[in-house]
């Protein structure tokens, strides 16, 4: 089956930033996805840069791989512009779902195409049901619609738990959203389909009615239930640092008070310094 041309131009988008990245560092920190530079700096942009950057080449070409399987049917199926509007939708959904998961947590960082690849890979689930997804060459395979409910819960494990490195909470906003715009695009899928998307969608939209209504029902130790004193808001974090500085200041002071301006150390000179600037 040929490549198509979306398919084609997104695969050699994704070789080109990750690449790049995997060179540059810097380059690699101006677009990786992370909370603080978003929510506080207003650093928008790595919504979508994130989803160019890969953190190594298995696991660019594993996504790619993913993207080509069931990325040429829907894009012969439902046309090249809402195939691609599929792709978007599932990568900034990925990620702003990430982004709320993950709102008091300032230092997560993210990269990746798999939100967007989700989005497609439910998009054509919600549009084929009954086809058979296999696994890497081995003889064996099963249907869409098991393949979509374990891989809904395995990521609502996988973000109650926290017991891996992989974004689970991204797979799960781009599978829900790429499934939506489907849907959106072909809306007699719903009639024709319903008895599959409603097996995908209820443990899904029941999860995210948790994390937004009721987060203490999950009853974990996480990102949704607060229970460790290492755990902080944006601004707690922000407010914790100057009261570690306004603490140090003030054991200065009382070392001049006692010993003189002499007994300062260098570092304890620099730090009197840039206080007294930052209070002009």
């Amino acid at each position: 089956m040929g490549l198509g041309a979306i398919s084609f131009l997104i695969i050699v988008a994704n070789l080109i930033v990750s690449y790049n990245g995997f060179n540059n560092r810097r380059f690699y920190n101006s677009n990786v996805f992370q909370v603080e530079k978003i929510l506080v700096r207003k650093e928008y942009k790595r919504l979508i840069t994130s989803g160019f950057l890969h953190v190594n080449w298995w696991h660019l070409l594993f996504n790619m791989f993913t993207l080509y399987a069931f990325g040429n049917s829907l894009e012969s199926y439902i046309g090249e512009l809402q195939y691609f509007l599929i792709y978007f939708a599932g990568l900034v959904g990925g990620n702003l779902l990430s982004l709320f998961i993950h709102r008091d947590h300032p230092d997560y960082r993210s990269v990746g195409a798999s939100g967007a690849v989700a989005g497609v890979v439910f998009g054509s689930i919600a549009l084929f049901p009954g086809m058979e997804i296999g696994f890497f060459g081995l003889p064996l395979s099963i249907p869409a619609w098991l393949y979509g409910l374990a891989y809904m819960l395995i990521s609502i494990y996988g973000i109650k738990s926290r017991r891996d490195n992989i974004g689970h909470d991204a797979h799960l906003g781009g599978a829900m959203v790429g499934m939506l715009i489907a849907i959106l695009i072909q809306p007699s899928a719903l009639v024709q389909n319903y008895i599959t998307i409603l097996i995908i969608s209820v443990p899904a939209l029941a999860f995210l009615f948790i994390i937004i209504k009721r987060p203490q029902l999950l009853l974990v130790d996480n990102l949704f239930y607060r229970n460790h004193e290492d755990f902080y808001s944006i601004d707690h974090k922000y407010n914790q640092e100057r009261a570690n500085r306004q603490r140090e200041i003030d054991r200065i002071l009382e070392k001049i008070h006692k010993k003189g301006m002499k007994s300062l150390t260098r570092e304890e000179k620099e730090l009197l310094k840039r206080q007294s600037k930052s209070i002009r």
